[in-house]
């Protein structure tokens, strides 16, 4: 089975029961609804366009993910704007939201470590900053968490633990402009969210770059609206002790 699956691929590689069609039929029922529409337009475009790619990963664990990663980031230009790469894990009983925030922070600080690709210039490495960025293979990569653990923020949920990796390219003229039709639908986005959602949008959603904004903040949102403390100082740093939930461990 290739790792990296079309929207028509899923649906011909796997018949329900199987966890994978289960997981994915709740993400494009959610995704295609008309009577409630999903917030991030842009992965409604991704979706209906045919350019997001799909893996299910178990056990997820960086090992499992790298290979996963770099083949989508490889192909990722060719595949066109509005592409994204979702990942599945197997479901399993649902953990605090501590516990999700914790795995997600320990995935991508064991893919960084797996990672030995060039760190782009002007994306610095700290990631209390403006300018930083996951990166994977010499690519910068917004990444968003859902999980089941989220309730009210709707937006984040999931029945499963899932990834989405978003490179940094697809965001170029659209989040990352001042263009009155780019601002024109991060306004439509914002009132997506304020509807869908059981309670406000993040204050942490920012534009990347801006000097109150930290993208670390906007990957793994829970149920309230508080600041989340900055889980690491840089990722894969091998100088200084793996840390989950800003704690050393």
């Amino acid at each position: 089975m290739p790792p990296l699956l079309t929207r028509q691929a899923v649906s011909d590689t796997f018949r329900p029961p199987a966890w994978e069609r289960v997981i994915f039929d709740e993400f494009e029922a959610a995704l295609t609804s008309r009577s409630r529409p999903f917030p991030c337009t842009f992965g409604v475009a991704g979706l209906k366009a045919d350019r997001l790619r799909f893996a299910f990963v178990d056990p997820l664990t960086p090992e499992a993910l790298a290979p996963i990663l770099r083949a989508y980031l490889a192909t990722a230009r060719d595949i066109g704007p509005m592409t994204s790469l979702v990942v599945f894990a197997r479901p399993g009983p649902v953990q605090p939201t501590e516990a999700y925030r914790d795995r997600f922070w320990a995935l991508l600080d064991g893919l960084a470590r797996l990672d030995d690709g060039p760190r782009p210039a002007g994306v610095a490495p700290e990631l209390d900053d403006p300018t930083w960025e996951f990166c994977f293979a010499g690519e910068p990569v917004f990444v968003v968490c859902n999980t089941p653990a989220h309730v009210l923020r709707q937006s984040r949920r999931a029945s499963g633990f899932m990834i989405t990796f978003q490179p940094r390219w697809v965001f170029e003229g659209i989040t990352d402009s001042d263009d009155p039709a780019a601002q024109r639908a991060l306004a439509t986005v914002r009132k997506l969210l304020a509807a869908y959602d059981a309670v406000p949008p993040a204050p942490v959603l920012g534009s990347y770059g801006a000097p109150d904004n930290r993208e670390y903040a906007q990957y793994f949102i829970d149920d309230s609206n508080t600041v989340p403390a900055c889980p690491f100082h840089r990722l894969g740093d091998r100088r200084e002790p793996r840390k989950h939930g800003g704690k050393v461990a």
